[in-house]
């Protein structure tokens, strides 16, 4: 008998999720999620997804869900809590087809550490409203397991960049800024290394597992500007001291933590060799491309 193939439903066709699920479309794989824009959900149904619109108030319809064996959200909290959640837990609970599901989380809600190491084991100290969200929502979801048997799994992304959303970008927009503030480190991760440990962490689900997804090399955020910058031949933007940046709240917010995140579990556990383990592979590829 012919089985039919797998369906991903992602909440949140975002940067990070699509990476994934073009891929897997690619591939045969059945592919549908959400986006909050009928323009979206258009320019995604003729990628070849099935694209439904979704926010906090405007549900899905449990039918969206039928058939789905794999489920990642990457639909971040807002102030009410998480809004898939919230809105369909209990379809999700009800869905007996899933064999994985994962929730893309952020390394924020270990706080700051004064510049040094987190693994998936380090207690949760969120700095801001920002983070203490995160740890509510990664809570939520663990729970669903906990209670339905869910296959969850937790996914701490660092700073994500890659394609059209990287230092080179910025520096191409003129908006590159090399603030300095002694001693933060940022840990970073490729876009195309996310969609690997997804696809890794789906062929061999663990249930209940947390993973750090970032690359080897944590660095100051200004190098990397520089770097980018000189990778496409353009003079670095001068060096800012943090007290004298005229930030955003949004942008100071990301200073608050200083930390540096340990990535063995994904290596070890789902034996993840990282394509760009550091930015200056990544920077390199991207403007290799033309990016």
């Amino acid at each position: 008998m012919e089985t039919s193939p797998p369906r991903l439903f992602c909440f949140g066709l975002g940067y990070s999720a699509t990476a994934l699920a073009r891929g897997l479309l690619r591939e045969g794989w059945r592919v549908a999620g959400t986006c909050r824009s009928e323009a979206k959900r258009v320019a995604l149904a003729g990628e070849g997804f099935e694209a439904f619109l979704f926010d906090r108030g405007r549900p899905v319809g449990a039918e969206a869900l039928a058939g789905t064996t794999h489920l990642l959200s990457s639909v971040p909290p807002d102030r009410l809590g998480d809004p898939v959640l919230d809105t369909h837990a209990g379809d999700i609970a009800k869905v007996g087809s899933i064999v994985w599901a994962g929730y893309l989380s952020t390394t924020g809600v270990y706080g700051d550490r004064g510049g040094d190491w987190v693994d998936e084991a380090s207690a949760l100290r969120p700095t801001g409203e920002r983070g203490r969200r995160r740890v509510a929502a990664e809570t939520g979801w663990l729970d669903l397991k906990a209670r339905h048997g869910l296959p969850m799994h937790v996914f701490r992304l660092a700073g994500i960049y890659g394609p059209g959303r990287s230092a080179i970008d910025a520096v191409l927009a003129g908006k590159a800024r090399r603030v300095v503030k002694p001693g933060q480190m940022f840990s970073r991760i490729h876009v195309e290394d996310i969609a690997a440990v997804l696809r890794a962490s789906m062929a061999r689900p663990n249930p209940g597992a947390v993973y750090n997804l970032c690359d080897d090399d944590p660095a100051p955020p200004q190098d990397v500007i520089e770097f980018a910058a000189r990778l496409i031949g353009v003079e670095p933007p001068p060096l800012v001291p943090f007290e004298e940046a005229e930030l955003s709240d949004m942008a100071r917010s990301f200073y608050d933590d200083n930390k540096r995140v340990r990535n063995d579990r994904i290596k070890r556990e789902l034996g993840i060799q990282l394509h760009y383990p550091s930015y200056r592979q990544g920077l390199s590829a991207l403007a290799d491309d033309g990016d």
